[in-house]
């Protein structure tokens, strides 16, 4: 790492498992703005360089013979390791206390590349419900053509993951808070379960951040991200990142990653190394003015219900505190109506709220469960179409709640 202890003293309040150095106390602030950034490298530039290189020359023999078996650890071809990409892996891994980081091209393509490396033929699957679409894709339409169970279960309760478990279960698939209703599951009590039964497990942590849950300090084996949302945090890169152990990474690494080429180029690894720089201010930001809404939407009397895991009211309120410090800025809400045109009517009135999926970024967002309704061809959502969830962004919280206000009088 560049001199940035040397002449940025810290008082480090934060632990962390350092990718590639020993093990010590580092401050948030200097995983963001130093570590991984050899700057003596790169002409003591202060922003890293894009390595726009498909591949890396070699002085001698020795060196290519010396390098050339191990791609995770040197830089020889850019589908295996590029020197941007690795700056990048390098700050992950730390936030995530983990050893070691991948990253990807999309978040699906990281919970597949993780799981495909840890299942076989005749293995069995067990996952939260209602998981996201391609997750639940995977399990269903694609796994199966290889041999591979999967048994969906409500993972609220840890009673209901060991019914589940069956002597070919090998791998547990977590997402807590869930992105749409926010179910929680108790990750310490799912990491010891899984050990004693020898499973791997891993979870899309995507909603709370590493800032705010650390999957890895309960004893999860896998933390995913959605880069796309927080860690990039601008709506211009897509991509995913799995955070374990050395053994774990190299293991997806030599497999699927490299069979695959599921990879990440270095222009968008420097786009995202640039949006960590505020993962703090925007994350904080984000959580803080959903919970202000949150609690305003609560008392309104055109809405049933309100879903944000730091409500008093949320079920799961106690596990929220216990095993998370914060979360996004996600916030479901359930309309007080059974009209669909009065529900048509609140989207048609809202103007500060962009329709879209994804969230994580600057833009205040919304998926409407009313527009996957009566679709030829598919079957209408698990989700009553008074669901509405609300991504809450960068923009000042009373005027998202001045245009919630006035689009709530049609409901």
């Amino acid at each position: 790492m560049v001199g940035a202890n040397k002449r940025f003293p810290f008082q480090p309040n934060l632990s962390f498992t350092i990718y590639h150095l020993p093990l010590r106390k580092v401050h948030l602030s200097e995983i963001l703005t130093h570590l991984g950034e050899d700057r003596e490298n790169y002409f003591n530039a202060v922003s890293p360089p894009i390595i726009q290189s498909s591949n890396f020359a070699f002085s001698s023999l020795e060196e290519f013979r010396k390098d050339v078996t191990d791609e995770l650890a040197n830089h020889i071809y850019t589908r295996g390791n590029n020197p941007t990409v690795e700056i990048l892996r390098k700050k992950l891994a730390a936030l995530e206390g983990a050893e070691d980081a991948l990253v990807v091209a999309s978040g699906a393509g990281a919970t597949a590349m993780a799981m495909l490396a840890n299942v076989k033929a005749g293995d069995h699957v067990i996952c939260v419900k209602n998981p996201y679409s391609w997750t639940k894709n995977l399990l269903m339409n694609f796994l199966p053509r290889f041999g591979v169970s999967h048994t969906f279960v409500d993972g609220t309760e840890i009673a209901n993951i060991e019914a589940a478990i069956q002597p070919n279960t090998t791998f547990l698939y977590l997402e807590s808070p869930n992105t749409m209703t926010f179910e929680l599951q108790d990750l310490a009590a799912c990491a010891k379960l899984a050990k004693q039964h020898g499973i791997v497990t891993m979870i899309d942590n995507s909603n709370c951040t590493p800032l705010y849950q650390r999957p890895i300090e309960h004893g999860i084996d896998i933390v995913m991200h959605t880069g796309t949302k927080y860690l990039n945090g601008h709506s211009d890169v897509v991509c995913g990142v799995i955070c374990a152990s050395h053994e774990m990474i190299r293991k997806i690494f030599q497999t699927e990653i490299m069979t695959l080429g599921n990879i990440i180029g270095p222009h968008d690894a420097w786009l995202i190394i640039r949006g960590l720089r505020t993962l703090e201010l925007r994350v904080k930001r984000s959580f803080e003015s959903a919970r202000k809404i949150a609690q305003w939407l609560e008392s309104h009397p055109k809405v049933e219900q309100v879903l944000f895991p730091f409500l008093p009211s949320f079920p799961q309120f106690e596990l929220a505190q216990k095993q998370m410090t914060g979360c996004g800025g996600l916030i479901t809400i359930f309309l007080k109506t059974d009209s669909m045109e009065k529900v048509e009517a609140f989207f048609n009135r809202l103007e500060r709220f962009t329709f879209a999926v994804s969230w994580g970024g600057h833009e205040s967002l919304l998926v409407p469960m009313a527009a996957f309704y009566g679709i030829e061809g598919r079957e209408n959502p698990p989700y009553p179409f008074t669901l509405v969830r609300l991504y809450i962004g960068l923009e000042d919280p009373d005027w998202l709640m001045e245009d919630l206000a006035q689009a709530l009088e049609v409901v």
